[in-house]
């Protein structure tokens, strides 16, 4: 075989060829939106604990109206937003760039003595307030306006709707106005109305004159039944208080707090007693269905209050969901509901005043009451205790994170002795021996389908971000600024929610009541919910005054169509404080 012979000259470059199909798209970043505060105002500014609570929205005028609680009078505050901008708050804690104009409401209609309003809703020119009686026995009151395009809407009329009106709503094509009538006791259980669901229909544009109430009477007898679903039915049935043998029905003990609705159904969250009402409104048919209790086993858990983040993971311990706010959406033409699972114990007290006018405990005893204060008078029932205050079987695991109450209780070796949890749940035996521990709230949003079942829980992620963004001052107060002190009662508090559409997704916005601060997630599809961002307005430094707004207990989503600065906003009403703050919305 010869030689190799030279390698040939280079040949000329080929053609270039035709181009590939194009990639897949990536998948977009969580943080495609950004949160800035560009509006607040402090009412009430003397005293403002109370001043801004339950907000609404009026898209013509860019008119926010807010109940203030605060105010000598019944009043809604009506604050003008038709000249907000884009541009943030240089100094958000203290800033101020709105200003407002009293509403003052009635205090009586057609003999019945009002109290302080307790929720507002708009739609078009119309605004509804929902005010209960000054009577526990009395029912309440929707006082209609219109005109909410000039600066001084036109009182047209008052409707009656059930007891204790607790939350209104339009329907979204403003046929009907709802209101959730809670029913709450008296003092001492001498009165107790049954929570109801009003119905008020609108006619060629105008309410009705009179209501339909929609009770739950059909479910009384089925207390237990209700109870294998999940719900709770904390009442003092069976003792007598004030001379009166108490037998609550489950019509009086369901308290219908908060509804979010279509125009065929309503959903309301039944908070105290842990459980959902869906309305059908064609024929007014009633569903109640309970939510059942949060494992708290997979997730971490701090109840300790000892000043510092201390997470641990716990067996036989339960959350009872027990929502307040409750909003709703669609996707794939399904209804799916959002719940702020804030939870809330019963206690009431009433007085045993003697002849000198000061509360006296041995009247308190007389009258079968529970236990006495001498601030607040007779305690007539309560449901709650710390987890120290309950038996557990000796060498159980409830008795070695739980512990007894002897006066040198030691809350480090019992890490949940001081959690508050419910005496009326967790014994299931009934031998006096709790086997679980089932505490207030879930510290989370829920995602469920109109079914009641769980779509998505937001688990532990507001304690554990929060603490990882505050450390220590994370499950702050929001009357102090103390560090961890509400780890042992509902952490956080969720309260505050609301959904709404930022470009082509869907976002829920959620207010924690104690820390201040608003979670956002991407909930566009509900079965891959995302966590996207955490904002508070807030100083936490440890001990100094409190500044910035705090307590978030309403909130609405204003599109970018109808918002003055051109970019969606969610306004919130920040209870503690009594401020007014708008943040707004912009992607990217």
């Amino acid at each position: 075989m010869g030689a190799k012979g030279d390698d040939g000259i280079i040949g000329a470059q080929g053609a270039v060829g035709s181009s590939g199909a194009n990639g897949t798209d990536g998948q977009d970043a969580n943080a495609n939106i950004s949160l800035n505060l560009v509006g607040r105002i402090k009412l009430n500014p003397s005293d403002p604990e109370g001043a801004a609570e339950i907000v609404q929205f009026h898209p013509a005028s860019k008119t926010i109206y807010a109940i203030n609680g605060a105010a000598d009078e019944p009043t809604i505050e009506m604050i003008d937003a038709s000249s907000l901008t884009s541009e943030a708050l240089n100094n958000p804690l203290s800033d101020e760039n709105l200003t407002s104009i009293a509403l003052v409401l009635p205090t009586e209609q057609g003999g019945i003595v009002l109290a302080g309003p307790t929720s507002v809703a708009v739609s078009g020119d119309w605004m509804a307030v929902s005010v209960p009686a000054k009577d526990k026995a009395t029912n309440g009151m929707v006082l209609f306006y219109n005109g909410l395009d000039t600066s001084s809407p036109t009182f047209v009329k008052a409707v009656e709707v059930g007891n204790l009106p607790d939350m209104v709503i339009f329907t979204p094509d403003a046929s009907k106005v709802l209101t959730a009538n809670e029913g709450e006791p008296s003092g001492d259980y001498n009165i107790d109305p049954e929570g109801s669901i009003s119905v008020i229909t609108i006619v060629d544009g105008t309410p009705s004159d009179t209501s339909i109430n929609i009770s739950f009477s059909d479910y009384n007898g089925k207390q237990t039944e209700l109870e294998t679903l999940g719900m709770h039915f904390p009442n003092p049935s069976g003792r007598t208080i004030n001379g009166t043998l108490i037998n609550t029905t489950v019509a009086q003990d369901l308290e219908p707090e908060y509804i979010t609705t279509t125009n065929d159904v309503a959903y309301v969250t039944l908070q105290e007693n842990n459980g959902l009402a869906i309305i059908d409104l064609t024929d007014n048919r009633v569903q109640v269905i309970g939510l059942g209790f949060k494992d708290w086993s997979d997730y971490q858990f701090d109840g300790m209050e000892d000043g510092t983040v201390s997470f641990r993971q716990y067996d036989d311990l339960y959350g009872m969901y027990m929502p307040d706010t409750i909003a709703s959406y669609q996707w794939k033409g399904a209804d799916f509901l959002l719940t702020a699972n804030e939870g809330d114990a019963r206690e009431y007290f009433f007085d045993t005043f003697n002849a000198n006018g000061d509360q006296d405990e041995d009247l308190c005893n007389t009258a079968g009451g529970q236990d006495f204060d001498e601030d607040d008078g007779c305690l007539s029932y309560s449901e709650e205790t710390q987890a120290r205050r309950l038996d557990y079987a000796p060498g159980s695991n409830l008795d070695t994170i739980a512990g007894d109450d002897p006066k040198d209780f030691d809350f480090t070796a019992y890490p949940l002795g001081r959690l508050n949890v419910t005496k009326i749940l967790g014994d299931s035996d009934s031998d006096g021996e709790h086997e679980a521990l089932y505490a207030y709230g879930a510290r989370s949003f829920t995602i469920w389908d109109s079914n009641g079942l769980v779509v998505f829980d937001s688990g532990d992620d507001f304690e554990r971000i929060s603490a990882s963004i505050h450390g220590n001052a994370f499950n702050n107060n929001n009357d102090e600024n103390e560090g961890d002190a509400r780890s042992a009662n509902k952490g956080p508090e969720p309260e505050a929610l609301t959904v709404g559409k930022v470009g082509d997704k869907t976002y829920a916005f959620i207010g924690l009541e104690r820390m201040g601060g608003i979670f956002v997630y991407d909930v566009s599809n509900p079965y891959d919910t995302k966590f996207v961002d955490y904002v508070i307005n807030r100083d936490l430094t440890e001990g100094g005054d409190i500044m910035g707004d705090n307590g978030p207990e309403g909130m609405v989503f204003v599109d970018a169509a109808n918002s003055p600065t051109g970019n969606a906003l969610v306004i919130i009403g920040n209870e503690i404080s009594g401020t007014v703050s708008i943040w707004q919305i912009t992607e990217g």
